[in-house]
């Protein structure tokens, strides 16, 4: 059932806030969770952000919304922590930079000292804290919204601290970011949820383009790659979690009979340069690969592709406190079902909302503040730090600069072919 083709990073780990702090398991079956820690330093945690499978976890809470904690789990210290003019919305971590965005801000540091590198004052209003940040050791690209009213993105290489391209990928406004793992690749969707594009990085090239469905809008809450980039799942405010299969389909070949459906596919396409442009786009989007039928219905959910025990699997993790892992079969795809196990599904615990960083490989369930009105503070400088000697943002080191040259305790992404 599983071929050769589907490769897993072999970090496959869930974080939850919760009110009395944070928990961190890793997903090691179809019907068994390991909790690998519990942070209760904070109460009401609604981000938890950890770095791969390493000891580093970014922290928020709701009892102090501007100030991201950064802990060593493992040896129950404060590396360092942060204050921000306004409230965290989304934290993003790769081996090069830690990220944190603001409702009309982004502030970049470098994750071995934690000094602010870079801050992008003035973007576009971001009440979701909508971002993603690739995962790859040789490029650290940044996507966040770069337009309020229609679905422009942004693309910033956080190494060079610099603007890459501006990709035009909806006409509205944008509701999911994801990158695959080598950040050669991004996929968007938009706040009507029937269209999801995939475009290459850095170029910002149109790829691919799959349609969700036609009848309704929909509230798309997470998009995640497998790691090979041969497939993207899309998970929503609805009872369906879509996958898509990434792949470019090549003519027949020369003597070969052509098929009924190769000869409509041809009438299509000829047809379609005499259509307006929305219809004839229309009539090149692929359907979906695979589905997943929930047993639920307007709940967020997130979702991310990875390998549990030899087999490809999507985890679907619900606001209601559940994960679903479901098997899928990646030559013929239809529908999955629930992986087999004692269970099939696990409680972790209850939280209130999802936030889902699939780029990085962690599935993250989170909890999310009321969010007031964005006030930036004046004296910014947008080469990082404050002007006139400010003191915005705060920070202080608890044990000096984050050592990541440890392997046994920060180890590098890898990846494994089953």
């Amino acid at each position: 059932m599983c071929n050769n083709s589907w490769v897993s990073v072999c970090f496959r780990s869930l974080s939850v806030g919760t009110k009395s702090g944070y928990r961190l398991f890793s997903v090691t079956s179809v019907d068994k969770m390991d909790c690998i820690h519990e942070g209760a330093e904070c109460p009401d945690v609604y981000i938890v952000e950890r770095l791969f499978s390493s000891s580093l976890v970014a922290v928020v809470s709701l009892s102090m919304p501007r100030r991201m904690n950064v802990y060593h789990f493992k040896r129950g210290t404060e590396i360092c922590n942060y204050s921000y003019s306004n409230n965290i919305l989304s934290v993003r971590l790769n081996r090069q930079r830690l990220v944190v965005c603001l409702e009309e801000s982004v502030y970049i540091h470098n994750i071995k000292d934690m000094k602010l590198l870079k801050t992008l004052l003035n973007t576009p209003h971001n009440p979701s804290g909508l971002c993603a940040l690739s995962v790859n050791h040789g490029n650290s690209y940044l996507a966040y919204p770069g337009s309020q009213t229609i679905g422009e993105i942004m693309v910033y290489d956080t190494n060079n601290l610099s603007k890459v391209t501006m990709i035009p990928a909806h006409d509205s406004p944008l509701a999911a970011l994801t990158f695959n793992a080598s950040g050669t690749k991004l996929a968007s969707a938009s706040e009507r949820g029937t269209v999801i594009r995939v475009f290459t990085i850095p170029e910002g090239q149109r790829l691919f383009e799959f349609r969700r469905g036609m009848k309704r809008y929909v509230s798309i809450s997470s998009l995640s790659f497998s790691s090979d980039a041969q497939f993207l799942c899309a998970s929503s405010n609805t009872e369906t979690v879509h996958i898509f299969k990434l792949e470019q389909h090549s003519p027949s070949r020369d003597g070969e009979s052509p098929t009924w459906g190769a000869y409509v596919g041809k009438m299509f396409t000829a047809a379609s340069t005499y259509l307006p442009s929305q219809v004839s786009d229309m009539m090149h989007q692929d359907r979906a690969f695979a589905t997943v039928r929930l047993n639920m219905f307007g709940l967020k959910n997130v979702c991310a592709l990875s390998t549990v025990q030899k087999l490809p699997r999507l985890l679907v993790a619900s606001s209601d406190g559940h994960l679903y892992i479901y098997n899928i079969d990646p030559q013929d795809g239809g529908e999955c079902v629930l992986g087999l196990g004692s269970g099939q599904e696990s409680q972790v615990g209850d939280w209130d909302l999802c936030v889902c960083e699939p780029q990085s490989w962690v599935l993250s369930l989170v909890t999310c503040p009321v969010i007031s009105s964005s006030i930036l503070f004046p004296g910014y400088s947008e080469d990082g730090g404050a002007e006139k000697g400010d003191v915005i943002p705060e920070h202080e080191f608890a044990e000096g600069p984050v050592c990541l040259d440890d392997e046994n305790e920060f180890p590098p992404v890898s990846k494994q072919t089953n």
